[in-house]
């Protein structure tokens, strides 16, 4: 029998393998989500996410040094306040735990590039992304906090605002209040495809954001449908939503490659608490190579169409293609 066409010839040396490889990426891709809180002189591990930690402003700059020294530039700040309301006051307040981490990164760490999370959960008293109206979350009434709290969070040094409540129109909501305020060159990252997802549930534990009654998923979508996701993305795309993002990562690359083919913005995907948290167990069992999985991982990731990955293995992931092992 004689073969023109093998495949295998472009597999012989890792060097051809590299040349001809088709998913590229580097470390200005990757982005290191960060849990911030009130205090002093604090680093708490997290008990659900071994190896990820809770810092007070005054010692969040050891990690921040070790995402540059490691090459990551960017973070996304998570707040953990002190005192929760019904209203989620401290997510808008000027002296705000985010707002004070961000005067503390931009001051220090100014090669940082610093994106918040806009939401509600970590800051309410029940727990819940909005305002309440009995035990339903009121979408318009919650379109006005949220706005204030991007606002909140651009006056104190935000590069890029990521709201991730999933109520209609907030990017519309949040685009006018930061032009009217004279923020328009900070862009929106839009959690635009976000599924009620099992994968959260460590990220719960760490900023203590659970819900007190009920669920999120008269808001957050139901993970059986695609096409619901490629309406979201495109609606906040119209809205003027900068880059996409879709939650989770591992499970839902289909909405990637999908929403990839829909859209003209730049795609992230969030590798989440509860994907890290099985790696982690998985690891520590002996059962699996965590850096094998975790690159393995992110590539898939890239391969189904992101650019930005958001995860927390952002230092280990950078250290793996210095060494050329993914990238």
């Amino acid at each position: 029998m004689e073969m023109t066409k093998r495949p295998r010839r472009l597999r012989g040396s890792m060097t051809l393998r590299k040349m001809v490889r088709e998913t590229r990426m580097d470390k200005a891709s990757l982005m290191y989500p960060m849990f911030v809180m009130d205090g002093e002189n604090k680093v708490e591990e997290i008990p659900s996410m071994e190896g990820q930690y809770r810092y007070t402003v005054d010692r969040m700059g050891e990690c921040l040094q070790e995402l540059l020294d490691a090459g990551v530039t960017s973070v996304m700040l998570f707040g953990i306040p002190a005192v929760k309301d019904e209203v989620g006051s401290q997510a808008y307040d000027d002296n705000g735990i985010v707002q004070r981490a961000l005067r503390y990164a931009k001051e220090h760490f100014p090669q940082m590039y610093l994106v918040t999370d806009v939401c509600m959960c970590e800051y309410t008293s029940h727990g819940h992304c909005g305002v309440l109206c009995d035990h339903d979350v009121d979408n318009d009434k919650t379109l006005e906090l949220l706005a204030k709290t991007a606002v909140s969070h651009a006056k104190a040094g935000a590069q890029m605002v990521a709201p991730s409540d999933m109520m209609d129109g907030r990017v519309a909501a949040i685009r006018e209040a930061l032009d009217e305020a004279g923020f328009t060159n900070v862009p929106i990252m839009s959690y635009a495809v976000k599924y009620a997802s099992a994968f959260y549930g460590p990220f719960r534990d760490a900023a203590g954001s659970a819900p007190a009654f009920g669920d999120r998923k008269t808001y957050q979508m139901d993970f059986h449908n695609s096409r619901e996701g490629i309406k979201e993305a495109l609606l906040d795309e119209e809205e003027g939503a900068d880059i996409i993002m879709v939650k989770p990562a591992m499970s839902y690359l289909d909405m990637v490659a999908k929403v990839r083919e829909q859209v003209t913005t730049p795609i992230a995907c969030y590798s989440v608490s509860g994907e890290y948290a099985m790696v982690k167990a998985a690891a520590k069992m002996g059962w699996i190579d965590e850096e094998r999985i975790i690159c393995e991982m992110a590539v898939s990731a890239y391969r189904a169409g992101a650019d930005i990955y958001i995860t927390y293995y952002a230092k280990e992931l950078a250290k793996c293609m210095d060494e050329g092992k993914i990238g």
